[in-house]
């Protein structure tokens, strides 16, 4: 159990946070400069608040009294970049500040580096050396894992190909705190989201429940607003598979081959809202649904929160649209999602 009430002045900026962080990821989302890096180095004892009290499993890392040095605080933390050493192998990086008699092998295996043991920094990859600062993090044994931004980096492509590798340690058992600003990777990481901005909490709760609220969405954006559903997975035709979530079954492509249980991120903009039920379409889901909540946008859009059986979707309509429609609180509509909507970022496994 994390416990964090910190403040932080540097110039005109003011870090003022409190959260409380349990087992699972929890991610702290925000834009640049909202203050998630600067938090984080509080957390580690890079930095040093200006008051406040941080305690983590009991122990206090930081009060008015105390100020733990950070080899003290049982926190691993990996960086953005990797800051591997070049002149030792992988082998050796990965056992570096790890207690004596240490064994890397079952940390190699899980992250999908132990054919890289041998090799010297020069000779990885970007995704290679990330999930090497990774492994080397985890084999400290720390109590809490700070992952800040370690993918920011990387290429679309590389970040593909780590993200996998990351939900497989997110069932680790090891506490982690992930930083970041893009979207797509707290929807596939987390089970808490923390909503940064200009140095303050905004919104704190499950990654699910935050991320299908309209008054958020309309914070985040058109691009980044999009509902997360998750549930098992069903065999397939052609490609695709079935995911029976709680607004209903859905049909889509991505899911990693042998996945049990998968999660997908629904983008507001994908979905079209029907006041009668379609026919003749291409789009393979089609789910009755209820408007549960409207909320006006700053631009021509309204966010609309649609609810079916214990889940949730979002879609972004036009006023017009809406007017047109008769769209309203309480009214039963048809949401369309197109199997290719969804997209391969947005589809990972589920813990």
């Amino acid at each position: 159990m994390l416990e964090v009430a910190v403040t932080r002045r540097a110039g005109d900026f003011t870090l003022d946070v409190t959260l409380a962080a349990a087992s699972g990821v929890t991610a702290v989302f925000g834009p640049s400069g909202a203050g998630k890096t600067t938090l984080a180095r509080c957390l580690a004892g890079l930095a040093r608040p200006d008051a406040g009290r941080i305690v983590l499993d009991g122990k206090v890392l930081f009060d008015g009294r105390t100020n733990l040095a950070p080899h003290r605080r049982e926190i691993g933390y990996v960086f953005q970049e990797p800051r591997l050493f070049p002149h030792l192998d992988v082998e050796r990086n990965l056992l570096y500040g790890a207690p004596r008699g240490a064994d890397p092998s079952d940390v190699a295996e899980m992250l999908g580096i132990a054919p890289l043991l041998a090799r010297r920094p020069g000779g990885l990859s970007g995704g290679e050396a990330a999930r090497v600062a990774i492994g080397r993090a985890l084999l400290r044994r720390p109590k809490l894992l700070i992952l800040d931004e370690p993918l920011a980096a990387l290429d679309l492509r590389r970040r593909h190909v780590v993200l996998p590798w990351l939900e497989r340690l997110r069932g680790a058992g090891i506490p982690m705190l992930y930083i970041s600003h893009a979207i797509e990777e707290v929807a596939r990481l987390a089970d808490t989201l923390v909503l940064l901005k200009d140095g303050r909490v905004g919104h704190a709760g499950p990654v699910a429940d935050i991320l299908a609220d309209p008054l958020v969405a309309a914070d985040l954006g058109p691009e980044q607003a999009g509902a997360l559903l998750e549930g098992p997975v069903a065999p397939g035709q052609d490609g695709l598979v079935t995911v029976r979530t709680a607004v209903g079954a859905m049909q889509v492509a991505g899911v990693p081959e042998g996945a049990r249980h998968a999660r997908l991120r629904v983008r507001a903009e994908d979905v079209i809202v029907a006041t009668e039920m379609p026919r003749g379409l291409s789009a393979l889901n089609v789910l009755p649904v209820r408007i549960a909540a409207m909320q006006d946008e700053h631009g021509p859009g309204v966010m609309l929160r649609l609810e079916a059986g214990r889940g949730a979707l979002l879609a972004r309509v036009t006023r017009r649209s809406c007017a047109a429609l008769g769209l309203a609180v309480g009214r039963d509509v048809w949401a369309v999602v197109k199997t290719s909507g969804v997209a391969r970022a947005d589809v990972g496994t589920a813990p």
